[in-house]
């Protein structure tokens, strides 16, 4: 723990603020490092950053509804990962995939995206935020937001881009809209509480045995420096440190490390994993998604940050060779289908 807090601050000092760098050297010294880019709260490249412009989309696949809501998103949206979609749209209706469970539909879609590259601030290349967008190259948490959004529209037979794009937004923003920087759900932990209460995921840790985390998260403002959204700016610096204030008050449980081999019974395909850390101030280094290899095993598919979307064969061995890592939290997707029927 403390030579990656070392590096994370020798990092800072050689890059003017930019945790991209001592996550290269973390990785050139042990490959099992897994980045904190991903999880925390997606640090980035200050030297990186990026000007962004509206999405120029082939006429013959706009309409009104879509247009209206690609002009709100990034460039980091791109032509390419529009076909993407179409591609995978095209898979779900011949595949018929909105007949299975939602865990399976997220499997699915998740194979699609096997090899694609790790993209560390993808989210962080502008000042202002933006609703980025990208299915051409992942961190570990938009892996798992764009997997989840995706499955959530073919479950309900919606195959529509815009209502993927309404997904993420949901997902990734406090209240579901987005609104500053504040309004990311920097924390993973956040994230799971956010979206539970939205009715989108259920964490199950607690049911799977965990047990307390018991620590103050508060990585982003003891690293202030690291971020140039907070570096120089007092008012995000001081909305994030009210956040953190709150998030004492959520009871965060993780499942220890030893125990999770004794749980593959009760995960399931598509149930979403944070891997705990004992690093000071930080809940999540790592996230990914529960995964039935042929053989029935449990594994994890993935944005791994030593180079692209892939499974890892066994989840409890995965674990065991990540730096810091203590155990995992898990949370459940819940099918949309079932809370239409609810209501109705």
């Amino acid at each position: 723990m403390k030579r990656i807090l070392n590096m994370t601050l020798f990092g800072s000092a050689l890059a003017g603020g930019s945790t991209w760098y001592f996550t290269l050297i973390l990785l050139a010294i042990n490959p099992q490092v897994v980045c904190l880019e991903c999880a925390n709260n997606r640090t980035f490249n200050r030297d990186r950053l990026l000007n962004t412009t509206t999405l120029k989309k082939p006429e013959s696949y706009v309409n009104n509804q879509t247009k209206k809501t690609i002009y709100r998103i990034s460039k980091i949206s791109t032509s390419e990962d529009l076909a993407r979609f179409n591609r995978m749209v095209k898979y779900a209706r011949e595949e018929k995939l909105s007949q299975r469970s939602i865990g399976e539909i997220i499997q699915a879609i998740a194979n699609h995206f096997i090899g694609v590259p790790y993209k560390a601030g993808l989210l962080d290349r502008s000042i202002d935020e933006k609703l980025v967008v990208s299915l051409d190259g992942f961190d570990c948490v938009l892996f798992v937001e764009s997997v989840v959004a995706i499955a959530r529209g073919i479950a309900m037979q919606d195959y529509a881009y815009s209502t993927f794009v309404e997904h993420i937004e949901d997902q990734r923003y406090a209240n579901g809209k987005i609104n500053g920087y504040c309004s990311r759900l920097h924390y993973f932990s956040e994230w799971i509480a956010e979206n539970q209460k939205r009715g989108t995921v259920q964490n199950i840790t607690s049911k799977l045995g965990g047990v307390p985390l018991n620590k103050k998260l508060n990585f982003m403002t003891k690293h202030r420096y690291s971020y140039p959204q907070l570096a120089n700016n007092e008012i995000n610096y001081k909305c994030i440190v009210e956040q953190e204030t709150k998030l004492a008050e959520l009871t965060i449980n993780y499942i220890p490390q030893n125990q999770i081999k004794s749980l593959y019974s009760q995960l399931q395909p598509g149930d979403i994993v944070g891997v705990a850390t004992n690093i000071d101030g930080l809940d999540v280094t790592h996230t990914g998604l529960i995964y039935r290899n042929a053989d029935g095993n449990l594994g994890l598919i993935h944005a791994s940050p030593i180079g692209e979307v892939a499974i890892s064969y066994d989840l409890h061995r995965y674990i065991r060779r990540v730096e810091n890592a203590i155990g995992i939290i898990v949370a459940r997707p819940i099918d949309p289908r079932q809370v239409e029927k609810r209501r109705l």
